[in-house]
């Protein structure tokens, strides 16, 4: 059986487009199609269905799928054997989740390192909060992630703590809390203000709005984006008050966009790398985990 059949069968799995493998793959589309309708006859099954909202596996595509991976990732193997044996280059795809503060914030120099340093290493950065990193770990569209969790105990992923980063609870200059001469804020202060969180999931921002909600008496405004920055630009407008990585408004509050309220002490959060147990580790995978790890202690 070519492989190749088997390699655009699981990244249609995994884009569930076929303009979007047929990209991936460096491929023309009609290719990606041909690929698919030779598996289906090699087969003897039909692996897709064709919607309107794209490719959905069907239950023997879904069945078939962890084998031809598999087969896959023996072949990589085989491959990484002979590179690692003639000392070739590492080469290879790693697609690494991550949320939107490291991907903006960390990941640009550990791409740019990796680059410098293996030219042939393809990285894909993916933006996703931990349950979608989770689930991408669990059903392989992903190889890593960088989630920032207190924990990431799963009986089937393993985590590695790289390091932490710090937050920094923020105002517009002109908000009566952001005032160096006043006392700091309490628990009570803040219970009264408005906050522009990140999305729910968002550890440290879900942990903030229980123990906003635990204050006697408390009615504070809990406004949700999806984005850092929405939040971000809600709070410079003099909107209410946010809790953000401190890598995040570092430029703003240098530059007087935003001022740092003195209150109550936030912990630093952990940046867990985490990965399947089960899954064989690549050679390119063992050079990003190598240059994340270089990377967060250097920070």
């Amino acid at each position: 059986m070519d492989t190749r059949l088997l390699c655009t069968f699981a990244t249609l799995a995994r884009t569930g487009n076929f303009t979007a493998t047929a990209a991936e793959l460096h491929l023309a589309q009609s290719t990606v199609t041909v690929h698919i309708r030779a598996l289906e006859k090699e087969l003897g099954a039909r692996l897709f269905d064709r919607l309107p909202r794209g490719a959905v596996l069907t239950d023997t595509g879904r069945r078939l799928l962890a084998d031809a991976e598999a087969v896959l990732e023996a072949e990589a193997r085989l491959r990484a054997t002979a590179a690692a044996h003639d000392g070739g280059p590492v080469t290879g795809r790693v697609v690494l989740g991550a949320g939107e503060t490291l991907c903006a914030a960390r990941l640009p120099g550990v791409v740019a390192a990796l680059s410098r340093a293996q030219p042939e290493l393809e990285i894909e950065l993916h933006p996703t909060g931990t349950a979608d990193a989770v689930d991408g770990l669990r059903a392989g569209r992903l190889d890593l992630a960088l989630l920032l969790e207190e924990r990431a105990e799963y009986a089937d992923l393993s985590a590695e703590r790289l390091g932490t980063e710090p937050l920094a609870l923020v105002a517009a200059p002109g908000h009566p809390l952001a005032s160096a001469d006043g006392p700091p804020a309490d628990w009570a202060d803040l219970a009264r203000q408005h906050f522009f969180l990140h999305e729910q999931g968002c550890s440290y921002s879900d942990r903030l709005a229980r123990d906003l909600l635990a204050v006697a008496g408390a009615r504070p405004r809990l406004t949700r984006f999806g984005s850092i920055e929405a939040a971000r630009s809600c709070v410079t407008a003099g909107l209410g008050l946010t809790l953000l990585p401190r890598v995040t408004v570092v430029e703003a509050l240098g530059a007087g966009r935003l001022a740092e309220v003195p209150g109550p002490a936030f912990p630093d959060v952990p940046v867990q790398l985490v990965r399947a147990r089960r899954r064989w580790r690549s050679p390119a995978v063992r050079a990003v985990t190598a240059e994340l790890v270089r990377q967060f202690a250097a920070a």
